[in-house]
């Protein structure tokens, strides 16, 4: 059995260690240019350098998205730019355009090409053309089936390889081609600036009765009609992989380090338990335990098993039970004294639960919080501050300290 990748989202080197630490065998970005996270943290030259290299030290990969559609001024320096990310040793490029691929085998023909779920690929035909342009692996569309995937399969040659997403928001649009924003708002959501006016609560108004506002549903808070559920395939882990997928895709470069963390790392356990013993694989709710505690909106399995009336979700909060509230930085053994980066405020003997790739969480007391120099303190409340905790149970460099709401 192949053993499939699981890819994450890296919104900046801080995240992209984050992912690969928990389990990610790759990871997914935006550069400077050409990708649909205008707003996200995007990497420069010199952090995807360092990136890179953090990665293949771990032999992880590193993906770089170009996955706008690009007008005519958008091509201009795309020849330079694919050049300094391919010196940069990145493994591959996330595209949508045939004229950025067709840019891209000209001037890095040695550079591995991903077709992007923006392409919209919905039949193994389409799949085989792009391969046989020199597309190395195609992102399904979004509005898959599994049996459609397993029939891709079955029919595209065996080095075509297939990435589907397992994880995360999805758009209420077909693959993201979406023109809400640019109507509304003025922004270009297939050039990476989408204000998701689809999270928008909505009334109906009638022509002739302006300021009369109806629901379009027998609710006083109007209704969500196009404001979708996320997508969450942990359960059925099993199954996305017996269709022929290889890398199991997350969804989420705005996402918190946190996110990034636990999402991972259920994934990166669901996925080892399979692999570990298909014929007796049973899925383990205390994956669920660390997804339901992210950030997200209620859970869906999209269309994998067929199109249904319950992707819409009724209202555009989020659910979330835990934050991060510190990185474990450095542990001494013998004092049994961890230093933490501060990343919310917390009281000294609050219970926190410690997240690390391996094993279960537990918890924790703090106790004898203490500035750097000694000094004891009652909380950590000044920002990305350096303070000090006593635990009887060892604590590991990178620990994320997570605090129930």
């Amino acid at each position: 059995m192949i053993r499939p990748e699981i890819l994450a989202p890296a919104g900046n080197l801080d995240k992209l260690k984050i992912a690969i630490d928990f389990g990610a065998d790759a990871v997914y970005l935006g550069g400077s240019k050409l990708n649909l996270r205008a707003f996200a943290d995007n990497f420069t030259n010199e952090q995807l350098k360092e990136g890179v290299e953090y990665a293949h030290e771990r032999n992880r990969k590193v993906y770089v998205t170009l996955n706008v559609f690009p007008h005519n001024s958008d091509l201009d320096g795309v020849e330079d730019y694919l050049i300094d990310l391919y010196n940069t040793g990145i493994d591959a490029i996330i595209v949508s355009d045939p004229g950025i691929i067709s840019i891209a085998k000209e001037v890095v023909p040695n550079l591995e090409i991903h077709l992007s779920t923006q392409a919209n690929n919905v039949n193994w035909r389409a799949a085989k053309f792009w391969y046989d342009q020199g597309v190395k692996r195609i992102v399904m569309a979004r509005e898959l089936s599994l049996n459609e995937i397993k029939e891709m399969r079955e029919n595209l040659p065996e080095k075509c390889e297939i990435e589907a997403f397992i994880h995360g928001a999805m758009c209420i649009s077909y693959s993201g081609r979406c023109l809400l924003s640019n109507y509304m708002t003025g922004r270009d959501a297939n050039r990476g600036a989408c204000a998701q006016p689809c999270r928008y609560k909505y009334h109906l108004v009638e022509e002739k009765r302006p300021g009369e506002y109806f629901p379009i549903v027998e609710d006083d808070n109007g209704a969500y009609v196009m404001n979708s559920k996320d997508l969450c395939m942990v359960e059925y882990i099993d199954d996305v992989i017996n269709a022929g997928v290889y890398s199991l895709k997350i969804e989420g470069r705005m996402k918190s380090a946190y996110y990034v963390a636990a999402v991972v790392k259920s994934y990166r356990q669901a996925v080892d338990a399979y692999l570990k013993d298909p014929e007796n694989y049973k899925f383990n709710p205390k994956w669920m335990e660390n997804l339901n505690k992210v950030s997200h909106r209620q859970y869906h399995t999209g269309f994998y098993y067929g199109k249904n009336n319950e992707q819409v979700y009724d209202d555009s909060s989020y659910v979330r039970t835990a934050d991060i509230i510190g990185i474990v930085r450095a542990y001494d053994e013998e004092t049994k004294i961890a230093t933490v980066e501060q990343k919310n405020k917390v009281l000294n003997g609050d219970t926190v639960e410690i997240l690390r790739p391996e094993g279960d969480n537990f918890e924790i007391v703090l106790k004898d919080m203490t500035e750097e120099n000694g000094t004891p303190i009652e909380s950590a409340a000044r920002a990305q501050m350096m303070y000090k905790i006593k635990s009887d149970i060892p604590l590991k460099e990178k620990d994320l300290i997570i605090k129930n709401r």
